[in-house]
């Protein structure tokens, strides 16, 4: 009877552990799927620029968070029911989740050196489509200007250089009303430079952060094949 108390206890213990770990994973899952959707709408107007631009990363990061959303809400069920098999699946589940984060850090990590390798080409298209107007790169130049405090690709004298030249911008004012002609009112230095240490340092950031995540549903598929083990167990104990 004692051996059976015991086993109850160390199954009560582990579901605390376990409903604990179902909702530090679904915060996490809010987390990146929150960084998924700021690097769509913060991090893609200046991603778009690079000739090596693809549009997937986001979105894999908003996918894999809007899973672990729905597989945290449902483990709880799991977990408050105390099926075995249902907990060995939701084992497999995390296992998946793992994987999936594990891959989209490595992903975004491999796909930073591929984006910085076609921003000087992009940054001199993006000019070009500029002075023509084509689609809505004229807007993000002229933000990334003004947000990263650059002018041109590799200069100010960038635009001058166009053929046929362009006057500079007044996004490369350092104050409004200024004169663009003189160089001391501009900012004087490139993009290129700046836009690679900005997503340098940003994607870095949940690179990182997605790789860091990722090892932590390892611990869920311990703790949910733990507790089956030892609800499985409580039950041979009874019928014993």
């Amino acid at each position: 009877m004692s051996k059976h108390l015991q086993t109850v206890a160390a199954m009560a213990c582990m579901k605390s552990l376990l409903m604990i770990f179902n909702f530090v994973f679904w915060i996490s899952g809010i987390a990146i799927l929150a960084i998924g959707i700021w690097m769509e709408v913060e991090l893609y107007k200046y991603m778009e620029m690079s000739t090596e631009f693809s549009g997937t990363a986001p979105y894999v990061l908003i996918g894999t968070g809007s899973l672990i959303i729905l597989i945290g809400s449902l483990a709880c069920c799991c977990t408050v029911k105390g099926q075995p098999v249902l907990l060995y699946v939701y084992g497999a589940f995390l296992a998946i989740v793992f994987v999936l984060e594990l891959g989209a850090g490595l992903s975004i990590f491999a796909y930073r050196t591929k984006l910085t390798e076609g921003f000087d080409k992009g940054l001199s298209q993006a000019m070009v489509n500029y002075r023509n107007n084509t689609g809505h790169l004229a807007n993000d130049f002229d933000v990334m200007q003004e947000t990263l405090h650059c002018c041109g690709n590799h200069g100010y004298e960038d635009w001058l250089n166009l053929t046929p030249s362009y006057p500079i911008p007044p996004s490369c004012c350092i104050k409004e009303d200024c004169n663009p002609d003189v160089p001391e009112q501009i900012y004087t230095e490139g993009c290129y430079n700046k836009v690679i240490e900005f997503l340098n340092g940003n994607i870095g950031i949940v690179a990182g952060s997605a790789v860091g995540i990722a090892f932590f549903p390892l611990l869920g598929v311990v703790l949910s094949c733990c507790l089956a083990s030892i609800i499985t167990k409580a039950k041979y104990e009874q019928m014993a």
